[in-house]
This record gives C-alpha cells, sequence and structure tokens, in this order.
C-alpha cells in the first residue's frame, strides 16, 4: 500500500511539473499592488521569482494569477486562482504586515471557510495551515472514465473547474506568503453527501453546513463537499456524485450522509422512507465500507415550521426515523441534527430563528429587488452554528475525527447559540437571488 501511495505521489509530482512546479510560494500584500511577487520552489533546489502585479490576470496558458477581476470593483475581496490536478492540498498562510494591522479572512473554491477574521498588530506575522480538497468531473477507474452529470447552474461552480481558487477577504487583510503543495496520502478525506443544507453554495446570502466545519479541522483533514441542491439520495447516486467519493476513497477516510429534505418528494413506484431511500442509505453503507472507510449518518435539518406554541413541527415524515432505523440495522453512528436544529430554532424563537435564515427585507444586497423569504436555507451565521454542532456530533461520538478539531474552537451547545451580532462575515462579491433547488 506504501509503494502504491508513493507512486502516486510521484505521479501527482509529475503533473504539476507540466506547470512548472510542484510546489509554490505567493508573495504579495494586499490591498497595496507594489511589491507582489510569486515564487516557484521546483523541488530540485531551483526558486523561480516572477512578479505578481494587479495586471497578472489568471489564463489557462499561465496556470495561475488574480482571477475574477471585473467583478470586484468595490470588494474587500481578491481572489488567486492556479491550476492543479484533482487532489488534496496543504495551504499555508502567512498573515500580516510591517506598515498595517490586519484582519483577514481565507475561503477557498466555492466560499468554504478556512479561517475568519485573524488580527494581526502591525509589524505582526501569524501562519495559518489549512488542506484544500480540489476536485474535476472525472471519474477515473480501473474500466476507463466517466463523467459526474452535474447540473447546468453547476457548471459555473467554483467547485468542479480545474483551478484551486482561494479568497481573501476580510475588514483589512494583510498577507505576506502562500504557499500550496500536494498534501500526499497521510491526510484523512471526509466526504460530504447531501442537499441544499449541505452544499458548499457559491453565492450570498445563502450557506450550509459543509461549507462551514472546514473552519474548525486541522490541516490534517481535508473536507470534499459532494453535495449539490435539490439532490436526493438516489439522484446523487444516479448522477455519479458518490460513484466519484467511492472511486477516491482510501482506508481511514469519511463519508457523511445527509439526506431527507428532497427525497420524501419522491413520488415514483418505489419511493418511501423504509424502501427506495432506506436501500439508498444501504446501498452507500456496503460501498463505502468496501473501501476501508467509515460511513456516518446525519439526520436533516429541520425547516423553520412552528405550531402555535412555538414549537417545530415535524415536516420530514419518515425519513429522519427512517435513517435511525437503518443506523441500527447496519450499526451506523449518527449525528443528530435533526434533534439539534429543532433545538436551536425553538431557542432562537419564531422571529429570532429568522436570522440564522436566508431571511432579508428588498434591497438588502445590490440587485435584490424582492424579499427573499426562506425557511429552509441557512445564511452565514446559520450554517456556522449548524456546523459547530456537526462537530458536537463528531466528538459526543468520539469519532478519531475529533482529534482533528482545531484548537481554538469552543464547546458548542444548540441550547446557547451564539450571539447573532458576535458573527462577522465579509460578503463575497456574488449575490443570487434565486433560492437552490430542492426549496
Amino acid at each position: 500500500m506504501a509503494r502504491i501511495d508513493n507512486m502516486r505521489t510521484r505521479l501527482l509530482i509529475l503533473t504539476l511539473f507540466t506547470f512548472h512546479f510542484s510546489l509554490f510560494t505567493l508573495h504579495f500584500s494586499l490591498p497595496s499592488a507594489t511589491a507582489q511577487t510569486l515564487t516557484f520552489h521546483l523541488g530540485d533546489d531551483r526558486v523561480v521569482t516572477t512578479p505578481l502585479p494587479d495586471t497578472l490576470l489568471y489564463n489557462s496558458a499561465r496556470g495561475y494569477g488574480w482571477d475574477f477581476t471585473r467583478q470586484l470593483k468595490a470588494s474587500h475581496s481578491r481572489f488567486l486562482s492556479v491550476a492543479v490536478p484533482d487532489g488534496n492540498y496543504r495551504v499555508s498562510v502567512t498573515l500580516g504586515s510591517k506598515k498595517k494591522a490586519g484582519s483577514t479572512t481565507l475561503r477557498a473554491e466555492s466560499r468554504r471557510l478556512m479561517a475568519e477574521n485573524v488580527p494581526t498588530r502591525k509589524g505582526e506575522t501569524k501562519t495559518v495551515t489549512f488542506l484544500v480538497n480540489k476536485r474535476d468531473t472525472k471519474i477515473r477507474t480501473e474500466h476507463g472514465e466517466e463523467e459526474v452529470r452535474i447540473k447546468q447552474r453547476e457548471r459555473s461552480k467554483l467547485n468542479w473547474d480545474d483551478k484551486l481558487t482561494l479568497e481573501i477577504t476580510g475588514d483589512a487583510p494583510q498577507v505576506k506568503e502562500i504557499s500550496i503543495e500536494p498534501a500526499g496520502s497521510a491526510v484523512t478525506t471526509l466526504y460530504l453527501c447531501g442537499n441544499s443544507t449541505v452544499v458548499d453554495q457559491d453565492y450570498e446570502p445563502w450557506a450550509s453546513w459543509g461549507q462551514m466545519i472546514t473552519r474548525w479541522m486541522d490541516d490534517g483533514v481535508a473536507v470534499a463537499n459532494y453535495a449539490e441542491s435539490g439532490e436526493s439520495a438516489s439522484t446523487f447516486i444516479a448522477a455519479g456524485r458518490f460513484k466519484k467519493i467511492v472511486s477516491l476513497l482510501r482506508e481511514g477516510d469519511y463519508v457523511f450522509i445527509e439526506f431527507g429534505h428532497n427525497d420524501q418528494k419522491q413520488k415514483f413506484p418505489g419511493a418511501g422512507a423504509y424502501y427506495n431511500f432506506a436501500t439508498c442509505l444501504k446501498q452507500m453503507v456496503d460501498e463505502v465500507r468496501g473501501r476501508g472507510a467509515t460511513p456516518v449518518f446525519v439526520t436533516p435539518t429541520q425547516r423553520r415550521s412552528f405550531d402555535d406554541e412555538g414549537k417545530i413541527r415535524e415536516t420530514h415524515a419518515d425519513y429522519p426515523e427512517a435513517m435511525r432505523w437503518v443506523a441500527r440495522r447496519e450499526q451506523v453512528q449518527v449525528i443528530e441534527l435533526h434533534d439539534r436544529t429543532r433545538t436551536f430554532f425553538e431557542q432562537l424563537g419564531v422571529e429570532g430563528s429568522k436570522q440564522a435564515l436566508v431571511h432579508y427585507p428588498a434591497n438588502t444586497y445590490p440587485g435584490q429587488f424582492r424579499e427573499l423569504a426562506d425557511n429552509t436555507h441557512f445564511n452565514t451565521y446559520g450554517a456556522y452554528e449548524v456546523a459547530k454542532m456537526v462537530v458536537e456530533g463528531i466528538r459526543t461520538l468520539q469519532l478519531p475525527l475529533a482529534s482533528h478539531v482545531r484548537s481554538d474552537y469552543v464547546p458548542f451547545s444548540p441550547l446557547r447559540p451564539d450571539p447573532v451580532e458576535s458573527f462577522h462575515w465579509t460578503d463575497s462579491p456574488f449575490f443570487e437571488g434565486l433560492k437552490p433547488d430542492g426549496n
């Protein structure tokens, strides 16, 4: 097994050499356009440094550069893209400036939160390190190559392109150095299967827990979020999303599975919680275990639907219980988001719970001409809180993943949510008023 892993590593480095680097370091300071350089370490003690001015825009021939510059007129954000093959990458970012204090937030790919509001005093530097999973639509197996059948609206998602993209943002972003290198086979990959409550949402103000849990995993765990809006367990399998995951699984990896929202809407013959849904869950468990990885069920998040007494109504029919039933039969561990989000909503109250979901009056965002009132999909604050509930599930179950929860994580209870006023998020420059599929 070790020999195969070494061969894979060599092949990855060889592939990276087609872009003229195996790992590289970028030196720049934001927002100043001066003294920005890009340094390539070629792996044989050769170092090549090239200027990285604001005018050095990304193109596929060069394989690196600033991205989305035309869309960023008044934004705090800047995007840096680098063409790399599929895999997990260790990213180390040195923050700070000799001349200015800073507050920097880092996100990767489709708005995955990696570091938030990191303060640096004038002259101080701090280094943060995290793993980024980069993927494409190819399913590579011993029988040949297939494609994940992604939706038309996914074709613009940063998760599915041929680049690793970092968003550098915050109230006063100050970055001295970025290094990116293949993470190797020693890291654990946490794969996520699910729907719009799990997916990496690309646009403000939508968000899901899958793109926030990255904040709490250290550089021993890469989160690979394959969830997509509108998916049920059966459509997730049919689109090839699950097959792509299985093709990449290694012994020791994890697969978290959350479905139910869209499954309950299916009306075809054989549909139902204890037949088609349960069968799909059983199939996932068998295939994950067949690769030496660990499946974990995550019961679906609640919808914001209150009765006259201020209690959450059950809107998921038999699907959460069917998931628990399969878990008991197959001895699968379960993270109870269904129960935790019920507590969370009831603790916030009928009106207060709107602050965790996409409820915004018209004109809150540029180009938003109509009110947004969505009782299923979370905003960034809500998604951040739900991600903490997942971390608590990892800790409660005493999964080995718990040893990779970052040291600055503070234990959380939905009975005592973080005050919404304490949550500070710098908006990404991209907004969309269209509700995610499956609402």
